[in-house]
């Protein structure tokens, strides 16, 4: 029915255009049905209806996405509670660390916000019969959901911006923090694209890159400092450094090293052609592995480079940067996509009450989740073009919630 008012409509104004332009023409008044009528007002043009149905959802997106980020801070604050009094951190740190975890949680749970807002608005909407009275006044179900869905597409665009311009610096924090309070070995991140991390005792170690599986430095300098004065005794320079669990030590390959104890004369000992090893650099390879991995510290034109700079030097193993990378563009479209998947569920679960859509919104999350890891494990073992692999997710479940849509009952 919904569908032969809007053929009318077009019908009667296609009408009145042509007896405009004809000249002589006499435009002859047609009586419209009053639902016709009420519907011409319509359009895409701002109604009560808009305000009605966004306050209802921003309420319920406020309230969930402010309920599921208290909920894991509190899990994460006695999560470290034993490490903050076992290593006597102040209660100052654990706050700026919880408050820089917040925008990576806001990031990562905004697109279940809009599902469950979407599900627990139209699904009260249905349940009280409010959705037959907007269609009884001519008001189509797909007119009722174009306030969410333009937000929602709103939302996403905000994502994407505070994933890019906030979300990097503010992970780079936390991890800071984090690995003050569990004492872990403090990492700085002046560039993204270089790291630095303390060893044991006065020495430093500044790498490009770190494969923890290969456990192979590349671009690696090592810098003994003396306690007393902090000015660096012993300076180890190579292209690559490999682990060898044998030995326990760091071999280094193509490279030099120099003993500056005597300003007058420095120890210079190349090792171009060959191997070095310092029994002395006993730091394991866990000692620069990271809890939080290094794509969320930077933001999508920080992580292109730092691909391409991998790939010039030689280095394998971008794949799994590179789905990161697609991904940056992916996930925040998530939002909008959620809310077209909800919609449909909304109108069919509504009289059975806002549980049942809660229920069925955890049900579609963990659906997501689990397609996109299987998708993200096979682009990152090369079975998938990374992009493919990072887009399907968004590609299977909007073809979803646009099929579903359209075979709703408007």
């Amino acid at each position: 029915a919904g569908d032969r008012d809007v053929v009318s409509w077009f019908k009667v104004h296609i009408e009145r255009l042509i007896h405009a332009v004809k000249p002589g023409a006499t435009t002859t008044q047609t009586a419209a049905p009053p639902r016709l009528a009420a519907i011409r007002t319509f359009g895409l043009r701002p109604m009560l209806i808009d305000a009605y149905v966004l306050n209802g959802f921003l309420f319920y997106f406020g309230v969930l996405l402010v309920a599921l980020v208290l909920l894991i801070e509190v899990f994460t604050f006695f999560e470290l509670l034993g490490d903050m009094i076992k290593n006597d951190i102040s209660m100052a740190t654990m706050v700026d660390y919880l408050w820089n975890l917040t925008p990576k949680l806001i990031y990562d749970l905004t697109p279940i916000g809009t599902l469950v807002a979407s599900l627990i608005c139209f699904g009260i909407l249905t349940k009280y019969n409010e959705v037959t009275a907007f269609k009884a006044g001519g008001v189509s179900v797909h007119r009722m959901a174009a306030p969410v869905l333009l937000i929602s597409f709103g939302i996403s665009v905000l994502l994407f911006t505070f994933d890019h311009y906030y979300i990097p610096q503010a992970n780079r924090r936390q991890e800071m923090l984090r690995a003050e309070i569990k004492k872990k070995p403090v990492q700085t991140y002046q560039d993204p694209n270089r790291q630095w991390i303390y060893g044991k005792g006065s020495r430093i170690y500044n790498y490009r890159y770190f494969d923890p599986v290969g456990k192979v430095m590349s671009k690696v300098n090592v810098y003994e400092l003396d306690p007393a004065t902090f000015h660096v005794i012993h300076q180890i320079s190579a292209e690559q450094a490999r682990w060898d669990r044998n030995l326990r030590t760091w071999v280094f390959r193509d490279g030099i090293s120099e003993d500056l104890h005597n300003r007058a004369g420095k120890n210079y000992k190349p090792f171009r052609t060959a191997s070095a090893s310092f029994p002395e650099l006993t730091e394991p390879p866990s000692w620069f592995m990271k809890e939080e991995k290094e794509y969320k510290e930077m933001n999508f034109q920080e992580l292109g480079e730092y691909i391409r700079e991998l790939k010039a030097s030689g280095l394998q193993g971008t794949i799994p940067l590179q789905v990161q990378y697609y991904k940056k563009f992916a996930v925040p479209l998530f939002a909008l996509i959620m809310a077209i998947l909800s919609i449909p569920f909304a109108f069919i679960t509504g009289n059975r009450g806002a549980m049942t859509g809660v229920g069925i919104s955890f049900g579609i999350a963990i659906a997501y989740w689990t397609v996109g890891t299987v998708f993200e494990q096979v682009g990152d073992l090369n079975q998938l073009p990374a992009a493919m692999a990072a887009w399907s997710p968004d590609l299977v479940f909007s073809f979803t919630g646009l099929y579903l849509m359209s075979r709703m009952r408007t």
